[in-house]
């Protein structure tokens, strides 16, 4: 038996064979009885944990001082504004981020002794911060630059974003110069010798190409700044987790941390679950031939 199938354009294709009309009946066969043994093989897995932990001694006390859904409605209002302002905070260093990142990767791969000055000063940089904890790069920005006294006064957050900034821009940086290093040199000359500068070539040949290839370690780096925008709170800025420990030093109750780490979670998802979407999709074009 083969039946015909219509192509967008209205033109008939090549109709299938019993013997494709079977094994495609056989793999999604297959993949119902794999997706099934996942979903029972995962309650049961989340069952045995959760009767586990509820039948540890000290579940009881830890519930009380972990999990009071009491103590967690009143604190949402401060702690979700709080988040608001990470959100903020994130979006700005997300910009400051890209702009300073691509400045630093371009400088480190010009070519020509005149420039050495430039690419040392880059890579000087990135081996800098890429080495500083984060949390002491928020000491020093929030607390050592105002003390100089030459620059305005400005609130805790901003200092924050500086320095979130100053840190993940060495990091993306090396992302960036990877991916302008992973485009075959012949794209590079084949653009100079169309006529085009180095700089509208890297613009507009050699930069989309390695956007392409650094995708996915690009989102993984927006993802763990996501989670580090909360340490701007040891600057004061009152974010989702310095407002949890506002409201915890209130009630004598770690519900607010607890709450925080969820709307912290909660706000990663999209993004990891968008990078793992475009990492497999990027995996399956490049097994098939596909341009990456």
């Amino acid at each position: 038996m083969v039946t015909d199938t219509v192509t967008d354009t209205g033109r008939p294709t090549r109709p299938s064979s019993a013997v494709e009309l079977g094994r495609r009946a056989y793999r999604r066969t297959q993949t119902a009885r794999s997706v099934l043994l996942s979903a029972v093989s995962t309650v049961l897995f989340a069952i045995v944990i959760w009767v586990f932990v509820v039948n540890t001694p000290g579940w009881t006390r830890v519930q009380q001082s972990f999990f009071d859904p009491a103590v967690a409605v009143k604190a949402w209002p401060r702690v979700f504004e709080g988040l608001l302002l990470n959100i903020r905070v994130l979006l700005v260093a997300a910009v400051g981020v890209l702009i300073v990142s691509l400045l630093l990767a371009t400088l480190r791969t010009l070519r020509g002794a005149v420039f050495f000055p430039l690419r040392a000063l880059a890579a000087g940089y990135t081996d800098l911060f890429r080495g500083l904890p984060l949390i002491i790069v928020l000491y020093l920005v929030g607390f050592g630059l105002p003390g100089l006294g030459v620059f305005p006064k400005l609130p805790s957050y901003v200092w924050g974003t500086i320095a979130l900034v100053l840190t993940y821009s060495a990091y993306v940086a090396e992302v960036w110069r990877a991916g302008i290093e992973a485009v075959h040199p012949s794209q590079v000359l084949a653009g100079r010798s169309l006529g085009l500068s180095h700089g509208r070539t890297l613009r507009t040949i050699v930069l989309p190409q390695a956007l392409r290839k650094v995708t996915p370690a690009l989102m993984n780096d927006f993802v763990a700044m996501q989670k580090d925008v909360g340490l701007i709170s040891v600057l004061g800025a009152v974010d989702a987790v310095r407002a949890a420990q506002i409201e915890t030093a209130a009630s004598f109750n770690f519900t607010p941390y607890v709450l925080a780490g969820l709307l912290f979670v909660l706000l990663a998802l999209p993004m990891i679950r968008l990078t793992d979407w475009l990492s497999a999709r990027m995996r399956r074009r490049e097994q098939v031939g596909g341009v990456v």
